[in-house]
């Protein structure tokens, strides 16, 4: 913040503060909680809001349901099916996804040592990676709000807008991961096994959809929704546009070291896996069984001759809600239904393919 750096004491308390974050991890293994005997979970699937929870509840039988305290008072309870797969919405935004799922963890109402999550939300899509309606499994968590920002009308004219990483000099720094919350990595295993199983589904899609990407006048943003492998960004400010788009592919390869490539934009998921990985420190979660589902919703720019004003005010005109929800579904279940119809083999770990 503005002239936080002029008292003489910050950069020694925040240097002290720095230490012992990075003891953290070393401390909690040291005071690790006993483990719950709640309800084993074999998959928990995490919504953020309500036509993204339905379509599960469409099409699997949730008969049982535990409210949990602290859970968002829209969404107060986890609804299972009598063999082991269970739903949990949090709210939306960062501050929901965390307080829903710290609540779940330390509740201690379930079992998840051995649980499976799958996080599966809409999203806004990069046209260059995919279209309305198209699945994409993620191998990096980005978070796109952690940023320092200038009006990008007073930014060196030499920048392309207004955003560089916090406690850097340029847009092409990489900021020091002070946070510890800026970027996680998913298990590759679980990722290509995801992207493996629902690789050749039918995907939903609508006319509307359609009859918007025809706009574009390139691939893969003209063609119908597939599943596709790419790296999600979160944050809670909603933003559309060619430079703020550039921006989100420019940050995403900062901060994955050039590994990672940017196609979702949505708000919750660092939040969410900040959440169980802190159940993780504490024996409670396997943080190496966290998948990451996002389906386009809507464009994060608009084709030509179309103005990013009208992109972002509009979004809901482009016509993939619809499908982007239904094929949480279509996407997701593969995954769910191996975990759940073969957990035998599922228990210990991820199997080998």
């Amino acid at each position: 913040m503005p002239g936080f750096a002029s008292t003489p004491f910050v950069p020694a308390l925040l240097s002290a503060a720095i230490a012992l974050s990075a003891a953290a991890p070393a401390l909690a293994a040291k005071t690790r909680t006993p483990k719950t005997h709640g309800q084993p979970v074999k998959v928990m699937i995490i919504s953020m809001f309500g036509p993204e929870a339905q379509v599960w509840h469409d099409h699997l039988r949730f008969d049982r349901k535990t409210a949990i305290p602290g859970f968002s008072p829209d969404y107060p309870a986890v609804a299972c099916t009598s063999d082991g797969i269970c739903q949990m919405t949090t709210g939306m935004g960062h501050t929901n996804a965390a307080a829903s799922v710290s609540a779940l963890v330390w509740s201690r109402q379930f079992d998840l040592s051995k649980t499976y999550f799958l996080i599966a939300g809409i999203a806004g899509i990069d046209p260059q990676q995919g279209t309305v309606g198209s699945a994409a499994w993620a191998r990096y968590l980005v978070d796109f709000g952690i940023q320092w920002e200038l009006d990008a009308r007073e930014a060196p004219a030499e920048w392309q807008g207004g955003y560089l990483g916090i406690n850097t000099k340029s847009p092409s720094e990489k900021p020091p991961l002070d946070y510890r919350t800026e970027v996680f990595q998913l298990n590759e295993t679980l990722l290509q096994r995801a992207v493996a199983l629902s690789k050749g589904v039918e995907l939903a899609d609508s006319k509307e959809a359609a009859a918007f990407r025809a706009r574009y006048t390139y691939a893969p943003a003209n063609q119908p929704p597939s599943v596709i492998q790419c790296d999600t960004l979160a944050g809670d400010t909603w933003f559309s546009g060619t430079r703020l788009g550039q921006r989100a592919r420019d940050f995403t390869k900062i901060m994955t070291d050039g590994k990672g490539t940017y196609c979702t934009t949505q708000q919750e998921d660092n939040a969410t896996y900040e959440a169980l990985k802190r159940g993780a420190a504490a024996g409670l979660v396997d943080l190496n069984r966290i998948a990451d589902l996002r389906t386009g919703s809507d464009f994060d720019r608009p084709p030509e001759g179309m103005s990013d004003v009208d992109n972002l005010l509009k979004y809901q005109e482009q016509g993939g809600f619809v499908p982007a929800v239904q094929n949480l579904y279509r996407a997701g279940y593969p995954l769910v239904h191996a975990i759940a119809s073969d957990w035998p083999h599922w228990k210990d770990g991820v199997p080998a393919q």
